[in-house]
């Protein structure tokens, strides 16, 4: 971690989920999804975490377990307009310059990955940092729930992000990438990112970081070992019980 960095870590956290009712709240191992996510986000250990949350349900959770939450507005349109607003919320003396956003479904998140997600902000030409992993399994190169990240190798783990699709793609021989939807921030990347209206792209592919690429914005993907499991189903649920009761 370059010692220049001051990063903060959010969490953004809705009650509502269609699949899966009051799932930050949903019990794993004994404690709440969101304090789960919020555990693994202290073990990286590169800066305060805090739950943007859209709930009072959800801030007594994290107050809890020690934790720090804050309010936002329940509706916003995405989770970068919520951690936007907890940012301001938490750091209006501008102390922190780099914004981690952490999905508040991934109870598994691997601290190491979260601090991945930062090492291409290293580089000043990039905005936005990212995380990838490669596919494995044949179902999912088809699978157009597994967003793919197309880019150009700049490095042994590292690409410069050219676009992002739920299609099968690039053509041809080659390694395919699986998108994991973590992200590092410029705090000026985030500020113009949600200043920005929805994009062509973004809305026929229903992915809000093409947003960033139309509007001629640098993403870099660090490429690490594992996708983290997502929690939104009951099933998806039962697997991240089974994967924190072995640790």
């Amino acid at each position: 971690m370059p010692h220049r960095f001051s990063p903060l870590v959010l969490i953004p956290a809705r009650l509502a989920a269609t699949r899966l009712p009051m799932k930050p709240l949903a019990d794993i191992c004994g404690e709440p999804m969101i304090v789960q996510v919020w555990r693994r986000a202290r073990e990286a250990d590169i800066g305060p975490v805090v739950v943007a949350a859209d709930d009072a349900s959800i801030i007594d959770a994290v107050h809890a377990a020690g934790g720090v939450a804050v309010m936002t507005d329940p509706n916003h349109p995405s989770g970068s307009d919520r951690i936007f607003e907890a940012l301001g919320r938490f750091d209006p003396d501008r102390r922190h310059d780099v914004v981690v956003n952490v999905q508040g479904d991934l109870p598994t998140i691997e601290p190491q990955a979260v601090r991945a997600a930062v090492a291409p902000l290293e580089d000043d030409a990039v905005d936005i940092a990212t995380l990838t992993a490669e596919i494995v399994r044949a179902e999912e190169k088809t699978n157009p729930s597994v967003v793919k990240v197309v880019g150009s190798p700049i490095g042994p783990t590292r690409l410069r992000a050219l676009y992002f699709t739920r299609a099968t793609a690039p053509a041809n021989e080659g390694p395919l990438y699986h998108h994991i939807g973590l992200y590092a921030y410029r705090r000026a990347a985030l500020e113009r990112f949600v200043s920005l209206p929805p994009s062509t792209l973004e809305k026929r592919e229903k992915l809000e970081q093409l947003r960033a690429l139309e509007a001629g914005m640098r993403i870099d993907v660090e490429i690490v070992d594992t996708v983290p499991l997502g929690v939104d189903t009951p099933e998806d649920l039962e697997r991240a019980r089974a994967l924190l009761s072995r640790n």
